[in-house]
């Protein structure tokens, strides 16, 4: 049976070439393969936990992929420019060439993933490349070498974040997505907090070890530490529904997870994703333009969160020695962690996304104009907590994502990948955004992130009011047909 059929009951039984009896029991209980409701809604859970707990060390791939990516901002503060003799702009180069790889290789990625529907092996291979990106960066000896390793890391990195974000898609409903996004966005959240921890640590303890300056050993270590959970993520990581054939799933939990995508999506395509026509997905997303609409509106706000690589400077603007501001940066990122996951899941539980994402944005743009106007040490840092936690509002823009292009999912796994490689053009700008020579009060880049931000929440309230006509339509077009219970609708 199909969930087409259940939509549309009044079709004829011999349209579908199916038995009478058996279609006749199924309709009685729709849920009678897994033993009715009360027996289905027990396997859901089980199926959940387990996901749960096979999906949790994506969390732990994200701490290491920010890591990763943002350790030349804390290896800044201890000779990093000076070893490296770099000047003028070549560190914001540094930090920017990495999305030239980051935003190149995005949907190629996602599109052969979708195409194998191996993350348990295509993640993990890409992360092990990564970590050893990473410890090459620690050997580098000028401005150049330094360039290579962080494009090609960039270029290896791309794989992760949308190729995360289509396999919980794949497994999770959309009521179910905001609060596991949140959970994995938490990775990149957390990241800046533990990560500038973890590199206080080694960059006040490791320096002239082995005759090797401190913020080398910053990259041995944290890239070493990828390559060991790559390693384990092998063993861990599920693929899709339809290609896992693993002693953790049961053939019933496989079936009832296919099921589940299949109602959420009022249509039964998940198949589609392993057998669909190669480029199919790709057509469909450039050719839509509120693909293009989602991505610039990203674009608009990653340029307003570009204080994130920066932020162990800004940080130190307050006076403090460099251990001092490092440690500073864990508290307002811990508390953004905890309140993203509020966040998400108060949006899940409601169905409501425009507000969860603006009202975060707009405490930060309170927070941009705080550290425009004084500096006072408290006030500052209060004004860092506001920034931070725009992040909470960030990752239902994610979610949001997901949900505003469910299917086919050929075309959902380019539509995730396009946007946030499209993104990343904003971190590129951004890594311009915040020049030596405009500190310690960067007000020119708070006036600019004022601005990126402003603009990302107009242009997510158009999107709302087109969503709002879209799901207008649907009402109609359901009431003309008949239909009394509601299908799909956007969230809003």
């Amino acid at each position: 049976m199909t969930f087409e059929h259940n939509q549309h009951p009044e079709t004829p039984v011999e349209e579908k070439g199916e038995d009478v009896e058996s279609v006749q029991v199924l309709e009685d209980d729709p849920d009678v393969e897994f033993g009715g409701t009360e027996a289905r809604r027990k396997l859901e859970r089980r199926l959940l936990w387990k996901l749960d707990a096979r999906m949790f060390i994506l969390v732990i791939i994200y701490i290491l992929n920010y890591i990763d990516r943002n350790n030349a901002g804390a290896a800044r503060l201890k000779g990093f420019e000076a070893d490296l003799h770099l000047e003028g702009q070549q560190f914001a180069t540094l930090l920017s060439i990495l999305y030239v790889g980051y935003i190149i290789m995005q949907i190629p990625s996602n599109m052969i993933l979708n195409y194998i529907g191996k993350p348990s092996l295509q993640l993990p291979v890409c992360m092990i490349i990564w970590g050893v990106l990473s410890i090459l960066t620690g050997i580098t000896k000028n401005f150049v070498g330094a360039l290579l390793t962080r494009f090609f890391l960039g270029f290896v990195e791309a794989a992760f974040f949308p190729g995360a974000l289509f396999l919980i898609s794949k497994w999770y409903k959309r009521s179910e997505l905001g609060a596991r996004t949140a959970i994995l966005y938490g990775g990149n959240i957390i990241s800046n907090a533990f990560g500038a921890l973890i590199a206080s640590g080694i960059l006040d303890s490791m320096q002239g070890k082995l005759g090797k300056a401190a913020w080398r050993w910053l990259f041995y270590i944290e890239g070493s530490l990828t390559v060991f959970f790559a390693i384990c993520a092998i063993f861990i990581l599920p693929d899709f529904p339809a290609t896992t054939h693993a002693r953790w799933l049961s053939s019933i939990e496989q079936r009832l997870a296919l099921k589940r995508m299949e109602e959420d999506a009022g249509v039964g395509d998940e198949h589609e994703t392993e057998v669909g026509r190669t480029g199919s997905g790709l057509w469909m997303a450039i050719t839509d333009w509120k693909v293009w609409w989602m991505a610039f509106a990203m674009l608009s706000q990653v340029v307003a969160l570009s204080f994130n690589a920066y932020f162990p400077t800004l940080s130190a603007t307050m006076g403090f020695d460099t251990t001092v501001s490092l440690l500073l940066c864990a508290p307002p990122f811990v508390l953004t962690a905890i309140l993203a996951y509020i966040n998400s899941r108060h949006s899940d539980w409601t169905g409501e996304r425009f507000y969860h994402m603006t009202i975060s944005w707009a405490l930060g743009i309170v927070g941009f104009i705080i550290a425009i106007c004084t500096m006072n040490v408290a006030a500052r840092y209060v004004s860092l907590f506001l920034m931070a936690q725009q992040y909470a509002g960030f990752v239902v823009l994610y979610t949001w994502v997901s949900n505003s292009f469910p299917r086919p999912p050929s075309k959902r796994a380019v539509a995730v990948a396009l946007v946030n490689a499209f993104s990343q053009l904003g971190n590129v700008a951004g890594s311009y955004v915040w020049p030596s020579n405009w500190g310690p009060t960067y007000r020119y880049s708070y006036a600019i992130c004022i601005a990126t931000s402003g603009w990302a929440i107009v242009m997510c309230y158009i999107f709302k009011l087109h969503l709002i006509s879209l799901n207008k339509k649907l009402d109609k077009e359901e009431e003309e047909r008949g239909v009394k219970e509601k299908g799909f609708r956007y969230l809003i």
